[in-house]
């Protein structure tokens, strides 16, 4: 029997008509569809893709067995991710194995900060995988506050909140636009390191980018003390111009 092929599909920022052609083509035909949430949730990706899941596709939901309960610093927080991770592959490549195509949603693009990317590594190279790009969450949340990002030769600086304020500060102090993303808890330590950089002022929340809950607030209006997990903060470049 030959081995079924596993789909890693991007779904885009939020809207499902940002997702691309094949991304749907794949959904409406799926016969396994997989994805990833937090227990007790939906989940996101499975909300995204409600509307081009066939009704009587098998699902599959994976879902986290911790998400803020233990520091990204506890040794824990690896080992309980790497056996998850580890027995999600298990379940896929099984299905693979009888000849199944998998269609697993991913959030944004599968080879972006995703937790496609776990799966992918653990079965490359294994069993047929096929990765479909896709509109990133940080591109949805630009394209919100209706101004480029970058301009002429703009550098643009991609960070995760969960860095070290100095760390923040060091990389922010060296870009021209910027895109901070995984802010939650990290809320008020990305507010303290873009005041150091001299960034405050110019910088923008975004949250649920491309979703129906879609807010743009410039970020020295924000009265909130922790963003939601679907927010990014952004520092628009000012470079050259014709």
């Amino acid at each position: 029997m030959s081995s079924g092929t596993i789909y890693g599909v991007g779904l885009g920022p939020g809207d499902p008509d940002l997702m691309s052609v094949r991304a749907d083509r794949l959904l409406r035909n799926a016969r396994h569809v997989a994805y990833f949430r937090k227990a007790g949730h939906v989940g996101q990706a499975r909300a995204i893709a409600d509307a081009a899941i066939p009704t009587d596709a098998i699902e599959f939901p994976m879902e986290y067995p911790v998400t803020t309960e233990i520091p990204l610093s506890d040794p824990r927080y690896n080992q309980v991710l790497s056996e998850f991770y580890a027995n999600c592959t298990d379940h896929l490549k099984s299905l693979a194995a009888k000849g199944e195509d998998v269609v697993v949603l991913c959030e944004g693009d599968p080879f972006f900060y995703g937790s496609f990317m776990h799966v992918y590594s653990r079965l490359h190279g294994k069993v047929p995988i096929n990765v479909v790009p896709a509109v990133t969450g940080m591109s949805g949340a630009w394209t919100a506050t209706g101004t480029p990002i970058t301009w002429g030769d703009d550098v643009l600086t991609v960070l995760m909140g969960t860095l070290s304020e100095d760390a923040l500060v060091r990389h922010m102090g060296d870009t021209d636009a910027l895109v901070v993303m995984k802010i939650g808890r990290n809320f008020d330590k990305v507010c303290r390191a873009l005041a150091r950089s001299g960034l405050a002022d110019r910088a923008w929340l975004v949250e649920h980018a491309a979703m129906p809950n879609q807010t743009v607030t410039p970020l020295s209006k924000v009265t909130d003390v922790i963003a939601p997990y679907f927010s990014i903060i952004l520092v628009h470049g000012q470079g050259r111009r014709p």
